[in-house]
């Protein structure tokens, strides 16, 4: 695990204040690795909103860590205590991550109400392991996902201003970041229904297990069937229009970012098709883009970076 709680409580021993510059390379290394995926996404954007998309990953992930490797001593009271200290400002912070997370929401104007949602996302994984109907799992998918979407979009701003650009724009570009929060996490879900099976988690929800054909108890095994498979291609067709109807937003967002989000979206999309390729075993098989593959789809990424409604999808296989 990566240890970025040492870092403040090293500095305190020799002395030495926390540095914002610092934070920020905590948070960076946070991001490089946890997700090489979305830290070569952030390379092209300018250096201040990179080091704040930056840390609010950071958060995020230091966030969903005290649930995820939390074990038994995982608690909501944990989870409290973090959000309560998520709170304060910069000049009150003593750990990196919050303190880089601070000075990005403070400066870029990051609604605190939104990293509130994110956190209630969050803590839903310490109460609940089964969702009933994709309404249920959209809620969870709107608090952990469709929030950051939203918090990165006050960070890169849109085309009619740099960040904090007018709430006619922002709401305009609003609904295409929830849909990709959304597309990213149903891709991440079905990545990693084994690794959560294996944790006591079901995620896919209940009423389309059922649908299917297809019970928890072969899920809990990791039984690849023919109703599993046909299960799998529904929710990878919902997350493939849910990247189509999200990726004309591109155009609404300020120029020097654009690239960088279209990027993301294209790398992470690109898991849809290993699952395929990988015959739908996500259950001892992680599907992933190696760094070719991620190279690759640069090219046509930057020549399809500046999409209008209506525009062509970007996809793994172009």
């Amino acid at each position: 695990m990566f240890r970025e709680s040492l870092f403040p409580a090293r500095r305190r021993e020799r002395g030495e204040p926390l540095s914002l510059d610092a934070a920020y390379g905590v948070a960076r290394e946070i991001m490089r690795h946890y997700s090489k995926s979305f830290y070569l996404s952030t390379l092209p954007l300018p250096r201040p909103k990179r080091r704040a998309i930056q840390a609010l990953y950071a958060f995020l992930r230091t966030t969903d860590n005290i649930v995820d490797d939390g074990g038994d001593g995982a608690t909501l009271l944990a989870l409290e205590s973090w959000r309560a200290r998520s709170r304060r400002p910069a000049s009150q912070q003593d750990h990196p991550v919050l303190l880089a997370w601070a000075d990005t929401r403070d400066g870029y104007g990051v609604p605190q109400a939104l990293a509130e949602e994110l956190i209630d996302g969050v803590a839903m994984d310490l109460t609940i392991s089964r969702y009933a109907s994709f309404a249920e799992l959209e809620r969870y998918c709107y608090c952990v996902a469709s929030t950051v979407g939203l918090m990165s979009l006050r960070i890169i701003g849109c085309a009619d201003g740099g960040p904090g650009a007018g709430r006619g724009a922002i709401a305009e570009a609003t609904p295409y970041a929830a849909r990709l929060g959304l597309a990213m996490q149903l891709t991440n879900i079905l990545r990693d229904i084994g690794e959560d099976a294996r944790a006591g988690r079901i995620y896919l929800p209940r009423e389309e297990l059922d649908a299917a054909g297809y019970s928890e108890e072969e899920l809990l095994a990791g039984a690849i069937t023919p109703a599993f498979r046909a299960l799998l291609d529904e929710q990878i067709a919902r997350a493939d229009a849910l990247f189509d109807a999200s990726l004309p937003g591109i155009a609404l967002l300020h120029a020097d970012g654009r690239f960088a989000v279209a990027a993301a979206a294209a790398t992470y999309r690109g898991i849809l098709p290993k699952i395929v390729a990988n015959d739908y075993d996500v259950f001892e098989r992680r599907a992933h883009l190696t760094l070719r593959e991620k190279l690759l789809l640069l090219p046509p990424t930057w020549r399809r970076r500046g999409l209008r409604a209506g525009g062509e999808g970007l996809r793994a296989e172009d």
